[in-house]
């Protein structure tokens, strides 16, 4: 393929590139940023999503080489003086790798839960509005081998940039889904045969004697408030231990230590 140089920063060609921090609060309409080498070769090997534009700083080109061989045939290669990127995204782009993909058509949550394994790992999320935690959460749930996420509709949304980012690409390989209504989607995972823990740390099980099930969701929820009590009711509680007088980890540290219990502890 033919790199198309850019020199003009309102080139309609880069326009979905413009203004990328304004752009993020805004939203893509159906689009998202990856940004990072891994994060591009992430998409590349996406089976969900689609490039469909890829600018790169001009120093940054040769080190793309084997990264864009597994490119379409077809998919146009931009490439830019440092000046010239800076200008086009509205700050200095010093990992100089940005691409924009497509999300395509949203999977419902019932037709994901339909294409797990016997033995499902998967993670619940419920309220995590902190682009940074979503990040790590899908980078540890990719890091552990998780199945699949599952976000209720207060979460923020793990194909924003800085979350994709965040999670090194993992947002684009591991399986997700929304949910809108957390009593119904309970009560789907009970149907179909799934032990549910919500991670508290008022939780009643220390992590270390909790049994898993052969399917299994851990649930996770926001720092500060954690899962609601109207959840915790209707779910086994399990806390991670900690020393005296500390009570709480940072939600994607908490889903790390949970993850790697649990997925070694596969049935």
């Amino acid at each position: 393929m033919r790199p198309i140089h850019i020199d003009d920063p309102q080139d309609p060609r880069v326009a979905a590139y413009l203004d990328i921090r304004e752009r993020d609060l805004a939203g893509r309409q159906g689009r998202f940023v990856a940004e990072g080498k891994v994060v591009l070769e992430m998409l590349l090997a996406a089976k969900r999503f689609t490039a469909e534009s890829v600018l790169v700083l001009e120093s940054r080109l040769a080190g793309l080489d084997e990264t864009l061989r597994k490119a379409p045939m077809d998919l146009p290669i931009y490439v830019a003086a440092s000046e010239v990127m800076d200008r086009i995204a509205g700050f200095h782009m010093h990992r100089g790798i940005l691409a924009i993909g497509r999300k395509g058509v949203a999977q419902p949550a019932e037709a994901l839960l339909d294409t797990l394994p016997a033995g499902a790992l998967i993670v619940v999320l419920v309220g995590i509005a902190n682009h940074d935690n979503m990040g790590s959460i899908f980078r540890n749930a990719a890091a552990f081998g998780a199945d699949a996420v599952f976000l209720d509709a207060t979460c923020c949304d793990p194909l924003y940039r800085k979350a994709i980012r965040v999670s090194v690409g993992a947002a684009l390989k591991v399986p997700f889904a929304s949910f809108t209504e957390t009593v119904s989607f309970t009560a789907a995972l009970n149907r179909l045969g799934f032990g549910q823990f919500a991670l508290s740390p008022r939780g009643q099980t220390d992590i270390r004697d909790a049994k898993r099930t052969e399917r299994l969701a851990l649930y996770l929820g926001t720092e500060g408030e954690g899962l609601p009590e109207s959840l915790l009711a209707r779910l086994l509680t399990v806390r991670i231990g900690m020393a005296e007088g500390f009570d709480s980890l940072n939600v994607a540290a908490a889903s790390a230590i949970a993850l790697h219990h649990f997925s070694a502890s596969r049935a």
